[in-house]
């Protein structure tokens, strides 16, 4: 009999959410989504067709950390964001998933430990378990707006730590890293030999650009420790299917080349990004300017239309946040996470629970802002009765 590695054994039993969902789409019921996070199924614009049948789109000459051209056109492109980068010091990946598994077989032995923040996205326990990597939360803590605490950064640092991860803005909960949080993680990182791994993919989405001490990214800098910032085309320019992405290696000299030697090697033994999009890739960066600004409008758009559709008084709110794609809403204890996002499936919307991104002290809905306006001003109209309808919890004591 075929045996399995316990790696791969991840759990499939279907939620009573993914039940409900499920008896809801096979009754043919109409369903305003407002999970929806693909660009290219709202109404965005795209880049012509064509791009991706450049000359020499059928040419095989491999670059293991890409072709020269497409980091060239990339630093470019990140130079004129404020990050002064190298194109020797850039590396191509199919996606920032795949980078990750990269960086962990860089960074870690298996057993070894990443931190990861608290709330997030749930991807990084999935891509380091892969791995035979463990990964250790550290808290974002509510007090903060859900922004890095270096303190809880250095609490759960243990004897394998060997990286911290951030999400710059963060995933839900549209923080941006700030100069002091950086500097106050840069102690941390130095004193505990630990690199630094900053998802950038939502930093072009600042809802602010000019926010006060806002980090756009962690290249070009020079800080005490090995750092990676990630990005890459899913976001950038709304392109998810494209598969290209890109990290930006840097931290002292010596370490940053070292590094740089060891993934070239790691990129060369699976050189995974097809040459039709890396030739294309000045073209598609020059399309994201577009994406972005229609992105941006719609997200502030709708974000308005949330926030006017709290009645005053209202037992929810609408949490701050700087950037991102999403809306973090805040609810009553009672009736909790689950049974609100029933009784919106129940009356047509879709959203998501709180405990899928592992927030705590409280209860919590997370909100996707790319859906087109009709869509979602429909569905929050919905949100905000159902919510109104929801029992008030009970004083202490």
């Amino acid at each position: 009999m075929s045996r399995f590695s316990a790696r791969s054994d991840f759990p499939r039993a279907p939620n009573p959410l993914a039940l409900a969902l499920a008896r809801h789409r096979a009754l043919g019921r109409p369903l305003l989504d407002l999970t929806e996070t693909n660009p290219t199924r709202v109404g965005l614009p795209a880049p012509p067709e064509g791009l991706l049948a450049p000359p020499g789109a059928m040419a095989y000459a491999p670059e293991a950390l890409g072709l020269a051209s497409a980091r060239q056109a990339l630093a470019a492109h990140l130079g004129a964001r404020g990050a002064a980068v190298s194109p020797e010091h850039l590396l191509l990946t199919a996606s920032t998933s795949e980078a990750y598994s990269w960086l962990f077989k860089l960074l870690c032995e298996p057993g070894d430990t990443v931190l990861v923040p608290a709330p997030c996205y749930p991807l990084f326990e999935h891509l380091a378990r892969l791995e035979g990597v463990q990964t250790r939360p550290y808290r974002l803590p509510r007090a903060h707006g859900f922004g890095l605490d270096a303190g809880e950064v250095e609490a759960a640092v243990d004897a394998g730590a060997r990286a911290v991860l951030v999400v710059n803005p963060g995933n839900p909960t549209g923080h941006s890293l700030h100069e002091g949080e950086l500097a106050a993680l840069a102690d941390v990182c130095a004193r505990h030999g630990l690199a630094l791994v900053s998802d950038e993919v939502f930093s072009d989405f600042a809802w602010d650009a000019a926010g006060p001490g806002r980090v756009a990214t962690v290249a070009g800098r020079a800080l005490p420790m090995l750092t990676f910032a990630l990005s890459g085309l899913s976001k950038v320019a709304g392109l998810p299917g494209l598969k290209l992405a890109w990290t930006h290696v840097g931290g002292p000299p010596e370490v940053r080349d070292e590094a740089l030697a060891r993934l070239e090697w790691v990129a060369d033994t699976y050189l995974p990004v097809a040459t039709p999009v890396q030739l294309a890739l000045p073209a598609l960066l020059a399309h994201a300017p577009v994406f972005q600004a229609a992105v941006l409008e719609r997200v502030r758009g709708n974000r308005q239309r949330l926030v006017a559709a709290r009645a005053p008084g209202a037992t929810w709110d609408v949490v701050p946040a700087e950037g991102g794609w999403s809306a973090v809403l805040r609810i009553p204890r009672v009736p909790g996470e689950e049974a609100t996002c029933l009784a919106l499936l129940d009356a047509g919307v879709l959203a998501q629970p709180g405990w899928f991104y592992d927030f705590g002290g409280g209860a919590y809905l997370v909100l996707s802002l790319l859906p087109e306006p009709e869509v979602f001003a429909a569905a929050v109209e919905v949100l905000a009765r159902v919510l109104g309808e929801a029992p008030v919890s009970p004083p202490p004591g």
